[in-house]
């Protein structure tokens, strides 16, 4: 732990971005593979309506997402800046804390997903076979809430160590466990393959919690699970950094379920099948950004602990110019090839070429979503939620909301395509205003400890 300190606390920034980036990425990006593989195995193997109904439930499903965020980032903000200051007593307490409340949240959600299934899924907008194959695999899901909620709370700590590689490792047993098993269970479930869909992931989901569990028990030398328990001392603080992550989870929630309602209503069933396509892969290549994160989290919140602010400012600069360039590396083959890309999870040529003008309308801005996303994890890690949350609360619902009820009310279908983009602009340019105010606060502590 020490010698990752001193890596954090001294290496160039654009060498901790490749170091921690790398794996925190792939990592990642092997959790999306949950979700984005059920949805191209039920498109190609079940058909359109399944791939529909997994896409629709999809958010949904970021009620889980929020809790293991909610708890996972909040710790990993606490653990990287209880590193920085060396607070062993802090980083004893961190699992035992987590575990308690992944326990109590992660039940309550899933009672009431299995309960409410039917009711969370009809705000979509979806009705029919889309609504019933939707409800069967969600249930199924939600069986797995305090597995899935724990191996990705912890996953995020072991990040927050700087023990990117390790996450990553973990975290891609899971994935890959889950894309063997899908085509597996989906034939042999057969007329009830959406089923064997559900039941592949959420075998893969408990195997990675034990695997997780194993580690923190038995070979992680610092961070233990020592005694479960809700520790008074930090889980406010655990609270306050991380409920901004869990809203931009839980408003993805919001933001993604009004689209469909939107699409369903001004275009029907086809138009919420692209949607559905559209959003799985939305969702899937925002997932390295969140990857870079993680990288960026330990980064800011060790140097900020350690009150080392010029390196805070340089670190956050060079992840925010990373950040971008990675979005370009996915928004350039969508640009080019969307009928290829879409034809993953949809077999209808006619529907792939109807959706092919929308789908790069849709991507238009997304590189500077990177800058979004650095914005959030920055304030994060220094501790100040608020911000964050505002920057969530803005892009996902105070904002968001009343633009596209009133944008689709006037423009109709292509409003629903074209109101995410023009918001991310908005919300790109508040960011950066943010971020450089911050800067700017730093630098006056900067000169202070200088006086003193």
């Amino acid at each position: 732990m020490e010698d990752n300190r001193k890596q954090i606390l001294t290496k160039s920034p654009v060498e901790l971005m490749f170091k921690l980036c790398t794996p925190a990425i792939i990592g990642m990006v092997v959790i999306g593979l949950y979700s984005f593989m059920d949805g191209v195995y039920a498109g190609q193997l079940i058909g359109k309506n399944a791939m529909a109904a997994i896409s629709i439930s999809y958010p949904i499903t970021f009620l889980n997402t929020g809790i293991a965020t909610l708890i996972g980032v909040g710790s990993a903000s606490v653990l990287s800046r209880a590193i920085g200051n060396k607070n062993q007593k802090v980083i004893n307490s961190i699992m035992g804390n987590l575990i308690g409340w992944i326990l109590i949240l992660s039940t309550i959600i899933m009672i009431v997903g299995i309960v409410f299934t039917k009711q969370l899924l009809q705000i979509s907008g979806a009705s029919g076979e889309i609504l019933n194959l939707g409800t069967r695999y969600l249930r199924i899901i939600f069986l797995g809430s305090i597995f899935v909620n724990f191996a990705q709370s912890a996953n995020m700590v072991m990040r927050g160590e700087g023990l990117m590689k390790k996450a990553m490792l973990i975290m891609a047993f899971g994935a890959i466990l889950n894309i063997i098993l899908d085509p597996i269970l989906i034939i042999l479930f057969k007329e009830r393959a959406i089923e064997g869909a559900a039941a592949a992931t959420v075998i893969s989901q408990i195997i990675q919690a034990a695997i997780t569990m194993h580690y923190f028990k038995k070979k992680s030398k610092k961070v233990k699970i020592k005694k479960i328990k809700l520790d008074s001392n930090i889980q406010k603080e655990v609270f306050a950094v991380g409920i901004s992550a869990m809203m931009m989870q839980v408003l993805s929630l919001v933001q993604q379920t009004l689209l469909y309602r939107m699409a369903f209503k001004y275009g029907g069933d086809n138009q919420g099948i692209l949607m559905g396509a559209v959003m799985r892969i939305y969702s899937f290549s925002f997932i390295p950004l969140w990857g870079m994160s993680q990288g960026l989290q330990p980064v800011v919140g060790t140097n900020f602990g350690a009150k080392s602010y010029n390196r805070v400012r340089k670190s956050t600069n060079t992840f925010i110019i990373g950040a971008v360039c990675l979005g370009l590396l996915f928004w350039i083959p969508i640009e080019l090839y969307p009928r290829q890309i879409l034809s993953l999870f949809i077999k209808d040529k006619n529907l792939v070429a109807e959706g092919i003008k929308y789908f790069r309308i849709f991507y238009s801005i997304f590189p500077l979503n990177g800058c979004i996303v650095m914005a959030i994890t920055f304030f994060q890690s220094i501790g100040n939620g608020k911000v964050s949350g505002l920057l969530v609360m803005f892009r996902q619902i105070i904002l968001f909301i009343p633009s596209v009820i009133i944008m689709t009310s006037i423009f109709k279908l292509p409003a629903v395509w074209y109101t995410q983009p023009v918001v991310d602009t908005i919300i790109v340019i508040g960011s950066l205003i943010l971020i450089k105010k911050e800067y700017m606060k730093l630098c006056n502590c900067n000169m202070k400890s200088e006086i003193i």
